[in-house]
C-alpha cells in the first residue's frame, strides 16, 4: 500500500454540492491525495471501498439507506490481505457537540459542514500521521484498543436512539450433544470459520452458528476487542502480545497455550503495548 507518496480516498455524501465543495477543499490542503471514487450513499461507499481498497474514506454521517456510521461498521468487517488493510475513516457531519466530543477521542476524525480550510488542514495532518504510522515512518500515537468500535456504537445510538445496543449476557451454544447457556463474561474469545463460531471459556469449548460480524454488534466493545475479521477476544483474558517468525502479532490468552493472530488491520491496536 502506498500511503505516503500517493494516498487514495473514497468520498461519500448524498449531496452532490457537498461532495464537490469537499473535493475542492481537499485539493487545496492535500493536493497529492487522489479521490478515486465517489458514493451517494452508504451502500455505495462500502462497495467502492471493497472494490478500490483506498487508504482513506470520507463518510457523511447521515445518508439514506445506510448511514455513514453503519457503513463504517461494515467497512471494518471487510477482509484485509497482504496489500490492504482497513482504511482510515473521516466522518462528515453538521455541527453536533456529542459527535465532536466523541471524535476528539482520536479513534477517527471528522469534517464539519461546510468544510473549512483550516479545520480540514487539522484533519489532514492527523490522517497523514496515521498513515505514516501504518508504514512504519512514524512512532505510534493512535487510539487505545477498541476505541473505534466503541465510538461507532455510541454514534449509532446517538443517530438512532431506538437502535441503542443491548449487549448479550448469555450465549446459547452446543457442547457435544448438549446445549448450554454460557455467561458472556466467562468467554475468553470467539473465533470463526466458514460455518461455525467457536466459543472458548476457561473450561468449555462450544460452537454457535453466529458469525463474528453479528457478534461485533451484540457484544460490549469495551470488553471484546476485534483483533481479526474472524476473532473477538475478551480484554480481561489477554495476558501478552508476542510475534512469530513471520513478524505477525499473536495475542496470548490467560490459562491457555493457544495464541490468537492479529490481522494487519488491527496491529496498530497494540503498538503501544
Amino acid at each position: 500500500m502506498s500511503t505516503i507518496t500517493a494516498p487514495r480516498a473514497v468520498l461519500a455524501d448524498d449531496e452532490r454540492l457537498m461532495r464537490e465543495q469537499l473535493r475542492s477543499r481537499i485539493a487545496e490542503v492535500w493536493p497529492e491525495l487522489q479521490i478515486v471514487g465517489e458514493a451517494k450513499n452508504g451502500l455505495e461507499a462500502v462497495e467502492l471501498t471493497r472494490e478500490l481498497k483506498p487508504d482513506l474514506v470520507f463518510l457523511d454521517i447521515r445518508m439514506p439507506g445506510l448511514t455513514g456510521v453503519e457503513a463504517a461498521r461494515q467497512i471494518a468487517q471487510l477482509p484485509d490481505d497482504d496489500e490492504w488493510v482497513m482504511p482510515e475513516i473521516v466522518f462528515i457531519t453538521a455541527y453536533d457537540q456529542y459527535a465532536v466530543e466523541a471524535f476528539e477521542q482520536g479513534a477517527c476524525d471528522y469534517v464539519l459542514k461546510p468544510a473549512e480550510r483550516d479545520r480540514l488542514a487539522v484533519t489532514v495532518e492527523r490522517i497523514r500521521k496515521r498513515l505514516a504510522q501504518r508504514s512504519g515512518e512514524a512512532e505510534p500515537e493512535g487510539p487505545s484498543p477498541g476505541t473505534l468500535q466503541q465510538l461507532l456504537h455510541k454514534l449509532s445510538a446517538r443517530i438512532n436512539p431506538q437502535s441503542a445496543p443491548r449487549y448479550l449476557q448469555w450465549i446459547q451454544a452446543s457442547v457435544g450433544q448438549t446445549i448450554q447457556m454460557i455467561p458472556v463474561e466467562e468467554v475468553l474469545f470467539f473465533i470463526s470459520d466458514e460455518k461455525y463460531t467457536r466459543v472458548q471459556t476457561p473450561t468449555v469449548e462450544a460452537l454457535i452458528r453466529k458469525p463474528i460480524k453479528e457478534l461485533v454488534d451484540e457484544l460490549d466493545p469495551a470488553v471484546f476487542w476485534q483483533i481479526h475479521r474472524s476473532t473477538l477476544v475478551n480484554v480481561k483474558a489477554i495476558n501478552g502480545i508476542t510475534r512469530d517468525f513471520r513478524g505477525r502479532q499473536l495475542v496470548g490468552v490467560r490459562g491457555l497455550d493457544e495464541k490468537l493472530e492479529v490481522s494487519r488491520s488491527y496491529t496498530h491496536l497494540f503498538k503501544g503495548m
